[in-house]
Order: C-alpha cells, then sequence, then structure tokens
C-alpha cells in the first residue's frame, strides 16, 4: 500500500485553497481600506473563532447528544482505539456515543491531547470489528492530521470574508469607502465583491473539507495497514445513512462525521456544495492504494 503520494497531493490542494481564501479577504481587505477597519473585523472574527476552536469539542459532542462511556460498557471500541492509537503514537481520546440509530461516527479536539471519537449506536450495530476498525482509524486520521485546526482556520477566514461583504455592502450604498483626494473601487465593483466573495469563500471552505476526508482516509488506511475496510465500511455506511439520516446536530456539524448524516437529492449543485466528497470516488482512491502493505509512521 502506497498512500504517501495521495496524501501529499491532498495536503498541496489544501494549501493551496487555504491561499485563495486569503487572496480573497485581502481583496476585500484593500476595498475595505485603512489598517483600522481591518484590524477591527480581524479582532471580532478571531474571538469568535478561537472560542469555537477552544471548545468546539465540547459543542460538536453537546449538539450530537454525545455521551462518555466506559470500557465496561464498549469494551471492543476501547480495544480497536487502543491498539489504533499505540500504532499511530497518538494519545487515547475519550470515547462517546451518539443515541441514534443512523450509522456514522466522528473525532472533534483541538489537538491530540484534547480528542474526542464519538460513535452513533447505529454503526455498532451495522459494522463488523473490521469494518469499525476502519472507521476509527479514519476518525484518527482526522486527530493526527490535525483537521480540527484546519477547519478552523477555514471557518474563521470564510467568516471575515462575509462579515467584510455585509461592511462593503453598506460602506457601497452610504458612498463611505472612498476618502477624500483617494482612488478607490466604484460602487458597482464593491457591491460585487461583497455579494460573490462570501460564496466562494462557503465553497472554498467546504472544498478544503473535502480535501481532509480524503487525507483521514488515506491516513486511516495507513494505520490500519489495508484500505479494504474502511472502503467497505464507507459503501455500508452510504447505505445506511441513504435510509436513515441522523436527526440531532444539523448542518453546523456534518462535517466532523465520517459520512455526509444529511440527506438530499444527488446533483452536480450538491457535490459542490458538499462538505463530502462522492462516495464512490473515496472508495476508489482507498483500492487504489492496495499493494504490498507498508508500515506506518507518525513522521
Amino acid at each position: 500500500m502506497a498512500p504517501l503520494r495521495g496524501v501529499g497531493r491532498n495536503y498541496t490542494r489544501t494549501a493551496a485553497l487555504m491561499a485563495a481564501l486569503v487572496a480573497l479577504l485581502a481583496t476585500g481587505g484593500a476595498m475595505l481600506g485603512g489598517a483600522g477597519g481591518m484590524l477591527l473585523f480581524g479582532g471580532i472574527g478571531l474571538l469568535f473563532n478561537l472560542g469555537s476552536y477552544w471548545y468546539s469539542d465540547r459543542i460538536a459532542l453537546a449538539m450530537n447528544g454525545a455521551r462518555p462511556v466506559t470500557r465496561a460498557e464498549l469494551p471492543e471500541v476501547y480495544e480497536i482505539v487502543e491498539r489504533l492509537t499505540r500504532r499511530a503514537g497518538l494519545p487515547m481520546p475519550t470515547i462517546h456515543v451518539i443515541p441514534s440509530e443512523a450509522p456514522n461516527a466522528f473525532a472533534t479536539g483541538r489537538d491530540p491531547a484534547h480528542a474526542a471519537v464519538a460513535v452513533t449506536e447505529g454503526i455498532l450495530r451495522l459494522l463488523g470489528p473490521r469494518q469499525l476498525e476502519g472507521v476509527l482509524a479514519h476518525e484518527l486520521g482526522h486527530v493526527l492530521n490535525r483537521d480540527i485546526l484546519i477547519s478552523t482556520m477555514a471557518a474563521m477566514v470564510a467568516g471575515l470574508i462575509s462579515t467584510l461583504g455585509y461592511a462593503l455592502r453598506w460602506g457601497a450604498l452610504l458612498g463611505g469607502l472612498r476618502r477624500d483626494g483617494e482612488e478607490g473601487p466604484s460602487a458597482l465593483e464593491v457591491i460585487g465583491w461583497a455579494i460573490v466573495a462570501p460564496l466562494v469563500a462557503v465553497v472554498i471552505q467546504l472544498a478544503i473539507s473535502r480535501s481532509r476526508e480524503y487525507a483521514a482516509d488515506a491516513t486511516g488506511a495507513s494505520i490500519v495497514g489495508d484500505p479494504e475496510p474502511l472502503a467497505q465500511a464507507l459503501l455500508s455506511l452510504e447505505r445506511g445513512n441513504e435510509a436513515l439520516a441522523l436527526d440531532q446536530g444539523g448542518p453546523a456539524t456534518a462535517h466532523l462525521f465520517i459520512v455526509n448524516p444529511l440527506r438530499g437529492a444527488g446533483s452536480a449543485l450538491r457535490a459542490l456544495l458538499s462538505t463530502h466528497p462522492p462516495i464512490e470516488e473515496r472508495v476508489r482512491r482507498l483500492r487504489e492504494m492496495r499493494g504490498a502493505p507498508i508500515p506506518f509512521a507518525t513522521a
């Protein structure tokens, strides 16, 4: 198995998307004008997003009704996670159960030392031990790759762009963007940016989320040493969620789950605005990794 090339592509794609978000923000800042305004909006966005990042695990777990469980309650999951964390060189996360028959799972936490893994009751009934191991390895892949930090950074920049767009729309309407004796963008240019840029930022943010799913798939398969259990699990989870969607959490935490918990008609637009890549493509990439096993390395 050779996952490293695919992981490298995913990191490059994530870096490019983050750069695009920053460039979009810089353009809006130039239109707004003045360092004071940028510092104000940046400070507000930073405070809100730092708070969200610091408490993201508690918020996500609470929104989905997840409760912590002991080894005595869920010995199989504890054994699998302990084995995988030893292999990946990670601290043991806390284990939680979501009271839902929809088969799904997610990981959260601001860093590996403060990580939590949550599984639904439905996934424990649906998957066998080997497939469950693939799913849990995927979630530990998110922890190892520090995807919570990456997604929070993307949300922070996208949120700043949205805030700037709101300010620019009002500034253009009130004619307050140009200072005396200075040239600046026209009101039409400003309004155009203010309308289009936040939409583009959301699309880029979602693309980053999809890129991190591919990377977690590759990392999880590498931890296990075989991509097939995760590939089989993804197919089972897709069918399970088509039959029964998760009834808590909603769109705010949908990006955390291993498969999209929200149901809807498939379309090109939905794919563009989805937090997750298509299951078929994820399975295809995983099965392309099959070959001679390589030992997992955290370096």
